[in-house]
């Protein structure tokens, strides 16, 4: 490509010149274009002076003009006669656009060019080089994204439009992905384009199985969803999946210790979701530059995407290296602009503060959220997993440890269920009510189904095997 087809200083001039001839035009060129847009040096001064007189309320006229930029010994006067001697624009829209384009080209040549430097002179690992990629052509995306305003007939028609869509899906209230739990969907609708929800909890409350419910839900009707998983390995999360759906033990799973009957059942399980649109991504040490192009690679070729679930949120890299809650702030608000960008949910958990385990009543809030404040502001939807029994199983075995260490003995009358309520409280929700939403947790097989279903029961075939069940061990969430 030739230097010439980078800029164009007659446009520039131009479009200068119009400014001052009517000052009032600066800001429909401010609103598109920003000073390192234009090409020549002393182009880019008279519109940083542009902006100065602006935001001191003062004229944008030849006389101060030359002023400001004889204040920051920047005044060029053959070039400044230049731009005067210009002709104004009468239509100016596509002489910004033209400014604009030349300007993204030139910092995709400015990119080649930093590729050479990182790779070859400094000779940075692979993947540095990669995120400093992608990383610049994100800024480089942004910057060349411009929306203009939408006026009241374009908006009315396409709200109606997307009201008759919902009319046709039925009238069950769900107009984004079915979350699978009734009163969830009650309150939320289901997950809809552009959303960016948080699921929170203390650990083993159980978040992870619940987005991976949610997760195969969203398969069952064919859709395909996304999943990085920072925490565990692909494998152990499809182990959870496949208990779940075949109301398989875990335990059971993770030891082959099956009958015929349920090797059958799971063959029939692994056989379906085989065939399902699920992609897990296990790599710990993802940032949100890597996540993103990622995401957008797997778009591209699987345009059936349409949930992404990130397992969770503290665990993720940031790439400034500052302080963690501006990294924390990066990755969230990186998340919300990629769920606008890409229109699908993004389901990311979260870990709660210690805060909670001190209060009388555990039931988390907002401020629980460990650096809440970028997360709470970019969420749509934030959850929270709350089982009361785990406090009150931890409760009962603090008793018996301060009975023993007294010397006595001490018999809980607790006793601890194979099926706990469990509440999903919607502390936030930008669309819709908040409240809660009462769910039932099945330990043996990491799954939560709606409040007043019908519990599946796996009989074995003898005594030992029933045995087996009554003593399950509780995993891990």
């Amino acid at each position: 490509m030739s230097e010439n087809n980078l800029h164009n200083l007659n446009i520039e001039r131009a479009v200068l010149s119009s400014i001052l001839f009517d000052p009032a035009m600066y800001e429909e060129v401010a609103a598109k274009v920003k000073p390192r847009d234009f090409y020549l040096p002393f182009h880019q001064h008279i519109f940083e002076a542009m902006e100065a007189l602006e935001r001191e309320d003062q004229p944008i006229d030849e006389e101060f003009l030359q002023k400001k930029l004889l204040q920051n010994d920047k005044f060029n006067e053959d070039s400044f006669l230049e731009i005067i001697a210009s002709s104004p624009l009468s239509n100016s829209v596509a002489y910004i656009a033209e400014i604009k384009e030349k300007s993204i080209k030139r910092e995709l040549v400015r990119l080649t060019t930093k590729i050479k430097e990182v790779a070859v002179d400094q000779d940075l690992p692979s993947d540095d080089v990669l995120d400093v990629i992608q990383k610049k052509l994100y800024e480089i995306s942004l910057d060349a994204t411009t929306k203009e305003f939408r006026d009241s007939p374009e908006m009315v028609t396409a709200t109606i439009a997307h009201i008759h869509e919902m009319k046709k899906r039925g009238n069950d209230g769900i107009i984004g992905v079915d979350t699978g739990f009734r009163e969830l969907n009650e309150h939320t609708a289901g997950f809809t384009e552009g959303q960016l929800i948080i699921v929170a909890a203390r650990p083993a409350m159980g978040k992870t199985s619940l987005v991976l419910n949610m997760a195969q839900k969203a398969l069952d009707d064919g859709r395909g969803v996304a999943i990085f998983s920072l925490e565990m390995p692909a494998e152990e999360l499809m182990t959870r999946m496949l208990s779940a759906k075949t109301s398989i033990p875990l335990q059971s799973l993770k030891v082959g210790d099956m009958s015929d009957e349920e090797w059958s059942n799971l063959t029939r399980a692994s056989d379906e979701i085989s065939k399902q649109k699920l992609f897990v991504d296990d790599d710990s040490l993802i940032n949100i530059n890597q996540m993103r192009s990622k995401l957008r690679k797997l778009k591209m070729q699987h345009p059936e995407i349409s949930m992404m679930i990130v397992d969770y949120l503290q665990l993720m890299n940031g790439t400034s290296g500052k302080d963690r809650h501006l990294e924390v702030s990066e990755i969230s608000r990186g998340l919300k602009l990629l769920a606008r960008e890409l229109n699908m949910p993004i389901i990311a958990l979260s870990q709660l503060n210690r805060g909670v385990e001190s209060r009388h009543d555990k039931r988390p809030m907002l401020s629980d959220i460990r650096e809440s404040g970028s997360i709470e502001q970019d969420a749509d939807i934030i959850l929270f997993v709350y089982r009361d029994d785990i406090y009150r199983i931890r409760e009962e075995k603090e008793k018996e440890k301060r009975a023993k260490a007294e010397g006595q003995e001490y018999k809980s009358t607790f006793f601890e269920k194979p099926e706990e309520d469990a509440e999903l409280i919607i502390g936030k929700n930008r669309s819709g009510p908040v409240g809660v939403a009462n769910i039932v947790f099945q330990k043996r097989f990491t799954r939560f189904v709606d409040k007043g279903s019908i519990p599946v029961e796996i009989v074995f075939e003898n005594a030992d095997d029933n045995a087996r069940n009554s003593s399950i061990d509780i995993p891990e969430l």
